[in-house]
Parts: C-alpha cells; structure tokens; sequence
C-alpha cells in the first residue's frame, strides 16, 4: 500500500441514502478535489454538527469527556489516520502524544473525526484510500471553456446539480446545493 498521506477537513453531513437512520460524512481533501463520504451513525453525526457550529453543551458530551481527560493527563491528539476501509467500512487510528510516548488506537472513524475537531488534530488518509473510495468533484462539474480562473459558475453547479441527482448521489447533490445557496447569497 502507497503509504503516503493526504489531510482531510470536514465539509458536510447529510442523510444517507444507503443506510436509513445513518449519515454521510463528507470529509475534503485539503489543497485537493476529492472528497470522502464516510456513514457514521445519526448520534456521532450530532457530536459533529455541534463542534462544527460552536455550540457548547450544557453538560459534556462522550467526546468533549474524553478530550478533557486527555487534556488533564497531559496527553496531546497528534493526528487522526483512515487507514483502512472494508466493505465500506472505515478504520482509523488516533495517535497519542503523553510525555516522550506516541501512543496508537483503534478508533471508529466518526469518533475519530469528533475528537479531532474538539482538539484541533489534522484528519489524514492513506492517499490510496482516496484514490479508491474518494470521488472527484470535477467529475460532476462541467469543465469551462473560459481562460478565467477555475472558480465553478452557478450554471456548471446546477448542471453539476443535476446529474447527481440523476445518478442518485444524494450527498454530493446537497454539497453542490450548498454550494449554489453560498454564489445565490450577497
């Protein structure tokens, strides 16, 4: 396996369409096009949406527990690491930095993600995995034909829009309305 590593950033959570109660995790590569839809179960899509939008819970939640006992113990998130995906299911480590010890666990994915965030750690994965389960935005996007820079117009959106649709891909179909909604707005 090509060992080399891409960082991810979180772009989007929407409804799954392959798995009724579940969510996709559209996580994008960073300085890149591809994206990376992970499902993750609707109470790990919550913890994610919470931190993505700053609003702090009354009472710590799983995650903002564990990130406050790492931070007691002086333990540092180094990183999160996709390192493996299976039958559509994707498997991450986190690493651990606790005085001179790196420290590697096992982790689901969207509870990975959840922490990162919470701790400010780069989400990587193995550049592989991206080639394989990743998808291309421009693959969806009409290409100009313009010499102007390579900024997406709000018509190759809504073409882009519309074949997603077509082809049933739900999650990319409300990335691009997101992005449609962002041009529409002044």
């Amino acid at each position: 396996m090509n060992k080399t590593k891409k960082e991810l950033q979180v772009l989007n959570i929407s409804n799954s369409q392959e798995q009724a109660g579940a969510y996709a995790l559209v996580l994008g590569e960073v300085d890149g096009d591809r994206q990376l839809p992970v499902i993750i179960g609707s109470n790990e899509a919550q913890y994610i949406v919470i931190e993505l939008r700053g609003i702090v819970p009354p009472r710590p939640l799983t995650h903002n527990l564990f990130a406050s006992v790492l931070e007691a113990m002086g333990a540092k998130l180094m990183r999160v690491l996709i390192y493996r995906v299976e039958n559509g299911i994707f498997y991450s480590y986190i690493y651990l930095r606790y005085g001179e010890n790196i420290m590697r666990v096992d982790a689901r994915t969207s509870d990975a993600v959840a922490l990162a965030l919470r701790m400010n750690a780069p989400i990587l994965v193995y550049e592989e995995i991206l080639e394989q389960e990743g998808i291309r935005m421009e693959d969806f996007i009409e290409k100009e034909t313009s010499a102007s820079p390579r900024k997406p117009t709000l018509q190759s959106l809504e073409a882009a829009l519309q074949k997603a649709v077509e082809s049933e891909d739900y999650e990319l179909a409300a990335q691009l309305r997101d992005q449609i909604n962002q041009l529409k707005t002044p």
